[in-house]
């Protein structure tokens, strides 16, 4: 990982990587802004201001800097708080663009250019992307955001230009003090969701400066007696880091067309198809037939079926299902406090039953089969079932779509002009030459109302 990291060229990645990139680094803004307001992204903002730094790192949205590790923590909890940013699914799943907000904060602090700034986020992609891959840590109790710390780590030091040696010494830093409990997304799920990669990409940030500075790191990390691969992750083998026309892991992640957690995606797509068939007061029951990580991580437990935060709320697959049934549509409105107390689709919602169908499991990940049968009171039953919703790879989001997103995401914060031209400007994201200039696109915004 640290050669890997190291010696990974711009003139490596192949265009279509390239403009990936930009189309992770649009859309994740995108979905910071429609975060702006929110509590929890308030909080993160409110610790990040008191920490003053000269130079420093930009919160997104104002003039106010700080430190890289405090700046990645505020605007990384804003990326990840709708549930909104891109998904990677594997032995675990992982939110890939959850490393950008730590890219963009050294990036900024090092006057690095776009198209180092690019390269780096590579890397993260590709090194969290292939742990993913690996192991599975939620099997074992941990939580996928402990990747995190070591992608965020590597994307640190691409942009510091660290040596190989100083590089491992900076994932024995990030690894030996960051390993995350699943209880994140256990039960009812609490604002902590949303700043949990946030604070492992904090403290990857710190692990790369320190070892910058001389800090030596516990060794091997990994296959060390009380190492990584022995209490966390269990045994594995790292797959081949691409390179040089390579397959790069950023291609095959998923962009979200809804604020859902991603195995809901398939199943909110089948249920609006459905919608405009059926009579909804006719409904005597609903079957959602999908594969076991779908009932285990948003089709089980109580919580799912009477959610009562946001971030219970776009984790429930009966909650997602029942509200596009409904409302005919899945957007940042279904998931207010008022929508989510709804009695009625509480009462929708008990009509709704998860099933795991082991033919279905037989087909994650490299699909999302969700498969949807709605029996009216007379009988009747209708049927509907999607295996690549919009904006996997297999049915990806157009750039149009993408941009629309990004729209609709900053509508009240940015005028519709201003909007074009930060569009216009992340387009053109190799270009650039000081990647200070990406987050002073947005040092207008104005805060809604929360």
């Amino acid at each position: 990982m640290a050669g890997y990291t190291c010696s990974l060229r711009y003139e490596d990645l192949p265009e279509p990587v390239v403009h990936e990139v930009k189309r992770r680094i649009i859309d994740s803004l995108g979905c910071a802004l429609g975060a702006y307001s929110a509590r929890p992204c308030r909080i993160a903002v409110k610790m990040a201001r008191l920490v003053k730094s000269s130079p420093g790192a930009s919160i997104l949205g104002t003039t106010i800097k700080t430190s890289p590790e405090m700046a990645a923590f505020a605007n990384g909890t804003m990326v990840r708080y709708l549930d909104y940013n891109d998904t990677y699914l594997s032995k675990e799943p992982a939110h890939p663009s959850d490393n950008i907000a730590a890219a963009l904060a050294v990036a900024e602090l090092q006057h690095v250019t776009g198209r180092e700034l690019i390269t780096a986020i590579v890397v993260g992609y590709e090194v969290q992307c292939r742990l993913c891959d690996a192991a599975s840590l939620r099997a074992r109790g941990w939580d996928h955001v402990t990747y995190g710390a070591f992608s965020s780590a590597l994307v640190t030091a691409r942009l510091l230009k660290l040596t190989p040696d100083q590089i491992r010494h900076a994932l024995g830093l990030a690894g030996v003090a960051n390993v995350a409990l699943r209880q994140t997304r256990v039960g009812e799920l609490s604002m902590w969701k949303a700043s949990a990669f946030a604070n492992a990409a904090r403290n990857g940030i710190f692990a790369s400066f320190l070892a910058k500075e001389g800090m030596s790191g516990p060794a091997p990390i990994f296959e060390g007696e009380k190492g990584f691969l022995r209490w966390v992750s269990g045994p594995f083998e790292l797959g081949p880091l691409a390179g040089r026309n390579g397959a790069f892991k950023i291609l095959d992640t998923y962009l979200k067309f809804y604020p859902a957690e991603y195995h809901a995606q398939s199943a909110i797509d089948a249920a609006l198809e459905l919608r405009s068939k059926i009579p909804i007061k006719e409904i005597a029951s609903v079957q959602v037939k999908t594969f076991d990580a779908a009932v285990e991580i948003i089709g089980s437990g109580s919580e799912k079926w009477r959610p009562k935060t946001r971030e219970t709320a776009d984790h429930s697959l009966p909650y997602c299902v029942a509200v596009a049934l409904m409302d005919g549509e899945v957007g940042l409105a279904q998931f207010s406090d008022r929508r989510i107390a709804d009695p009625r689709l509480h009462q929708l919602m008990e009509k709704i039953r998860i099933v795991a169908d082991p033919w279905l499991d037989n087909q994650y990940p490299a699909a999302m089969p969700n498969l949807i049968e709605i029996t009216l009171r007379d009988g009747t039953k209708y049927t509907k079932q999607v295996d690549y919703p919009k904006g996997h790879p297999k049915n990806p989001m157009t750039d149009t779509e993408v941009e629309r997103k990004f729209a609709s995401l900053c509508h009240g914060l940015l005028t519709p002009p201003k909007i074009q031209r930060v569009l216009d400007r992340l387009w053109e994201l190799e270009k650039i030459k000081d990647a200070s200039e990406v987050l002073s696109l947005f040092s207008s915004v104005q805060r809604r109302s929360a």
